[in-house]
């Protein structure tokens, strides 16, 4: 007799094999080497409910380019798993074909020439005819919002978020979740929440004061004759990764008991599928899905993952539909009897050149952005190499950034904040002012000039090297490696924290850093209270507009072993 988990595992086989997957059915496009709307959104309907997954936007409401990671490593048991596989690993695990449209959406290789081939991707007006025309084939299709929906560009920050608040109110959310939302402030957050037609969901959000639940847990739906309850899980480290003194009131965490007591709770209360709409970050979520029963779908986010076939852990399946607005994850389930028992999955990718935008949306955002044109649109100065970020470690963007605070706060050494987000510019492009907010819009932005010894250098890298790299993905409090200007180190990933940091290097010298020197040294988005100096912006700004054109030699600063 086969188990329900083998049953499971047929469905994941079964979505690569048929074309159900994002996989299958571009592979027939790369065969083609031609993009068409009809086939990007073809899906063979299936089972009796509908999930439609977006996470990660960003404030991106039109179309960008962005550069997939060409580092993400993976420790101790996800060490070469997805999602850490890149580039033509990345190709040859899921059976791409190099040059295709998925090895574009989904790979950094050839990124410069391909996006010549194939255009930006995303825009909010072509994530909504997709939207549309999934409720068209089945109208019951519930739309989920992963969150870092409301940050992430310059008209995010000017309207305190509020045109994304917009734009997503008008695509037909039904419950969302959150992270960066939190740095608007307590406040802001309350404001917006209180007006939002659908559910602002986070089981693990507690008012410290009176250690209660301050938000939804868990909302219902009733679609396809059964009963659905999706559940909240908000970013666990906001007050380790973010500025705690922004939302005091508050506590996060992981709380796997709670979530367990949640997912028991909506089982005895008569649900037939259990959905975790989840902000962990996907290692997070795969030992989530490990540790706690009953869950059969979550749908993960904040690590910016775009996996074109769903992971399954257990009974459990990871679906993780990338950010930006690159990707609209469509999932089709089989529920019979109060039990998940098959399933249909495709990542669409969001082809700006080949989905027609959805005229009613698409005036929606002219109108969000119609306030702010001229500042977006202000040319600052051009480049002739490529600037993206995502990855582990320095991106030419923090490159860039790093060398305008090392030139305006005439600092020795500066180090630049390893988050995830921020849009690419293509080689030969202008740089406009929306570029640059579009990698440094925070509401924290002060970039400050101050003295550190250093050992205290040392401390800092190793801190946020265990972030990245503990073993266990529960002590994994933030994104990326911290990226440094004016100084070099060498990082042995493999190693226990305290460990994986050696030979800091002083670059401009060539000297070893000294641990009891005090060096001058520049940074943005502390997260403490107070923080004084020029928004980052501005200081980007001052030295692109000195230079006139960027140009980055490659960065071998950083010396990694042990991946």
């Amino acid at each position: 007799m086969i188990s329900r988990r083998e049953f499971l595992q047929a469905s994941v086989a079964a979505s690569a094999l048929y074309g159900a997957s994002g996989v299958g059915n571009w592979a027939r496009l790369a065969a083609q080497q031609v993009l068409t709307q009809d086939q990007l959104l073809q899906f063979d309907t299936f089972g009796n409910i509908t999930l439609v997954h977006i996470t990660d936007i960003h404030a991106q409401l039109k179309p960008i380019w962005f550069r997939e990671p060409e580092i993400n490593i993976g420790v101790g048991d996800v060490k070469g798993v997805p999602p850490h596989v890149t580039g033509m690993d990345f190709i040859k695990m899921f059976n791409l074909k190099p040059g295709s449209p998925e090895a574009y959406a989904l790979t950094y290789e050839d990124f410069t020439s391909l996006g010549k081939a194939y255009g930006k991707m995303g825009g909010m007006d072509r994530v909504a005819t997709v939207v549309k025309s999934i409720r068209a084939d089945r109208p019951e299709a519930i739309i989920l919002d992963g969150g870092d929906t409301w940050h992430g560009s310059m008209t995010s920050l000017l309207t305190k978020g509020q045109d994304m608040v917009n734009v997503m109110n008008q695509l037909g959310v039904e419950a969302m979740t959150s992270h960066w939302e939190w740095t608007f402030g307590t406040e802001r957050v309350k404001e917006i929440v209180e007006g939002l037609p659908f559910p602002f969901l986070g089981q693990n959000i507690f008012d410290k004061e009176w250690d209660e639940p301050a938000f939804d847990p868990y909302t219902w739906f009733e679609r396809g004759g059964s009963k659905i309850a999706v559940i909240g899980q908000a970013f666990p480290y906001m007050p380790i990764a973010n500025p705690g003194w922004m939302f005091p009131e508050y506590s996060f965490g992981i709380r796997d008991e709670r979530m367990q007591e949640m997912v028991d709770e909506v089982r005895a209360e008569g649900a037939d599928l259990v959905v975790v709409l989840s902000h962990n970050g996907f290692d997070v979520d795969r030992k989530m899905a490990s540790r706690v029963t009953g869950i059969d779908v979550i749908l993960t986010g904040h690590t910016h993952d775009a996996i074109p076939e769903p992971v399954l852990v257990g009974e459990t399946i990871l679906i993780a539909s990338g950010s930006h607005g690159k990707y609209v994850s469509r999932v089709d389930l089989d529920v019979r009897d109060g039990k998940m028992m098959g399933f249909r999955h495709k990542l669409i990718p969001i082809f700006a050149d080949v989905i027609t935008p959805d005229a009613e949306m698409a005036d929606l955002i002219d109108a969000e952005r119609a306030p702010y044109k001229d500042q977006l649109e202000e040319v600052i100065g051009t480049t002739d190499s490529l600037l993206y970020r995502r990855g582990n470690f320095n991106g030419t963007w923090d490159d860039l950034i790093c060398d305008a605070m090392l030139s305006e706060r005439d600092a020795e050494i500066v180090m630049s904040p390893g988050v995830r987000w921020g849009a690419s510019v293509m080689p030969g492009d202008n740089i406009t002012r929306e570029d640059i907010y579009n990698a440094t819009s925070m509401t924290y932005p002060n970039c400050y000039r101050t003295e550190m010894t250093g050992e205290f250098l040392n401390v800092i890298l190793e801190d946020v090297a265990d972030n990245l790299f503990n073993t266990d993905p529960y002590y994994q409090q933030g994104g990326d490696m911290v990226r440094v200007g004016g100084m070099g180190y060498a990082i042995d990933v493999s190693k226990p924290i305290g460990e994986r940091i050696s030979n800091m290097t002083h670059l401009k010298t060539g000297e070893a850093i000294d641990p009891a020197r005090t060096y001058t040294v520049a940074g943005w988005a502390s997260v403490n209270e107070g923080t004084e100096g020029p928004p980052i912006w501005d200081v980007v700004e001052a030295h692109i507009r000195k230079i006139g054109t960027v140009k980055l030699e490659p960065n071998t600063s950083v010396t990694v072993t042990g991946a």
